[in-house]
């Protein structure tokens, strides 16, 4: 048995939080400078439909310092809450309640009206992704919330702590799909300051190409570049995701996102190990992996310094922190949704010693 690793890297992670704006960040405002990063991915993917606004309301209800989610355009130009470039069948419901035999046509080309009839509230039963998320509570009638009535409802909880890690969603092989980026990034810009969330945004993308255009436009917004470099999903080896730098003309993934200008670097988490952390912080980089689900990875990693964790189970993060006694989120107070009773906001973490059940 090996002993638990010592803390090898500083974290540099910073959030621009004022002390006053929540009840309950007294305990993040001596050493925010420090902050660790609780992201909850698609809000909270594991317990409640993923990017909707019942599951941004069950991450905020466990405490997460941010909400992780990702964003397309529809036909009219508006940012809407979607992983995919087009409707997922293994998630989405037509307007009859009938199940999507296949990705529906891009959201590019559908109108707010017509996304407004897609039911995302539950996994369809049949697909891998049940097996994968057999946690998830149904909320019949959830629909693809537009990035406008995210930041409204957040406001409407009184949630002012709360942080947005804002995917732009593009797929460079799929470019019908999407927009340019260039009017992908407007669109998304004018929502964000519109509903003054400019000082509480993060922009990410494995499209480097968007995060370019983002600093060419409005150089004071934090940055994310997002990387895979899995058999399956690698977006640094052809350069395709990269605006053409390819992971062979250069040391290591590090190495490259400081030279796309990088400041914060989200990778894969199996793709970190601590020499790459280590390299990372010499390049002066804050280092937030995508997406940890099981205890001991979370463990691990934070016992390495990264500067958060972006999960699927914010419940789960939590009760990690509390045992390694980090400062926890504030939790939000949110009405409970009738068709959502059975999801039960975790309002403390696992106390130390006590086994979570993970089933």
């Amino acid at each position: 048995m090996t002993s638990q690793p010592p803390f090898a890297v500083q974290r540099l992670t910073w959030l621009r939080w004022s002390c006053t704006t929540a009840v309950g960040l007294s305990l993040w405002c001596a050493g925010a400078a420090l902050a660790f990063d609780a992201q909850g991915h698609r809000g909270a993917r594991g317990l409640a439909p993923e990017n909707t606004i019942g599951g941004f309301e069950q991450a905020l209800a466990i405490g997460v310092s941010t909400l992780e989610f990702d964003v397309v355009l529809s036909a009219e130009g508006v940012p809407v809450v979607s992983h995919d470039t087009a409707p997922n069948p293994d998630i989405t419901r037509d307007a009859s309640g009938q199940w999507l035999k296949s990705r529906g046509r891009s959201f590019n080309t559908l109108k707010l009206d017509e996304i407004a009839t897609l039911d995302v509230g539950r996994i369809n039963p049949g697909s891998r992704y049940a097996h994968d998320f057999p946690s998830q509570v149904p909320i019949d009638g959830e629909r693809i919330p537009t990035l406008a009535a995210v930041f409204e409802r957040v406001k409407a909880l009184k949630a002012k702590h709360t942080r947005f890690n804002i995917e732009l969603k593009l797929n460079p092989n799929r470019p019908t799909e999407s927009p340019e980026p260039a009017e992908f990034v407007r669109a998304v810009l004018e929502v964000i300051q519109r509903h003054g969330m400019a000082s509480r945004t993060t922009i990410q993308s494995f499209d480097w190409r968007v995060l370019h255009e983002v600093h060419r436009v409005a150089p004071d917004m934090p940055l994310s570049h997002l990387s895979a470099q899995r058999p399956r999903f690698d977006t640094l080896r052809t350069g395709d995701w990269t605006r053409g730098l390819k992971l062979a003309h250069f040391e290591d993934a590090p190495s490259m996102v400081a030279a796309a200008g990088g400041e914060l670097w989200s990778p894969q988490y199996q793709d970190l190990s601590q020499p790459v952390l280590a390299k990372a912080r010499e390049l002066n980089l804050r280092v937030i992996p995508w997406t940890v689900n099981e205890i001991p990875d979370m463990g691990r990693l934070i016992d390495w310094g990264v500067d958060g964790i972006i999960t699927d189970y914010p419940d789960r993060l939590r009760s990690v922190m509390l045992r390694r006694g980090m400062a926890l989120p504030p939790v939000v107070d949110v009405p409970v949704n009738k068709q959502a009773e059975a999801i039960q906001p975790v309002r403390e973490p696992v106390p130390f010693g006590v086994a979570p059940d993970l089933r």
